[in-house]
């Protein structure tokens, strides 16, 4: 393949990984709403836990461990965010 294919597969996914972003960031919110009416903790931190190592434990591919990590994290800090908005 050449430089040019990949760079147009890789284009692609960043698109496909942007309209899953979106898709997520609105279940979040909705996930938010809920909170809101019972009043629970936007945080939950036992949760985020699971889900990290549950997506550290399912990876099959190059990126490290450490990185997962830190780029569920940053999405998961994103919806906490969107979630405290969704609430004002």
């Amino acid at each position: 393949m050449t430089l040019r294919q990949l760079r147009k597969r890789i284009d692609a996914l960043d698109l496909q990984i942007l309209r899953l972003l979106n898709q997520r960031a609105r279940l979040s919110a909705q996930v938010g709403k809920i909170k809101k009416k019972r009043r629970l903790p936007i945080l939950d931190s036992e949760r985020e836990k699971r889900l990290l190592r549950r997506l550290i434990q399912n990876s099959r591919g190059p990126i490290s461990m450490s990185s997962i990590h830190k780029i569920f994290s940053e999405i998961l800090r994103h919806s906490r965010q969107l979630q405290i908005s969704n609430q004002r």
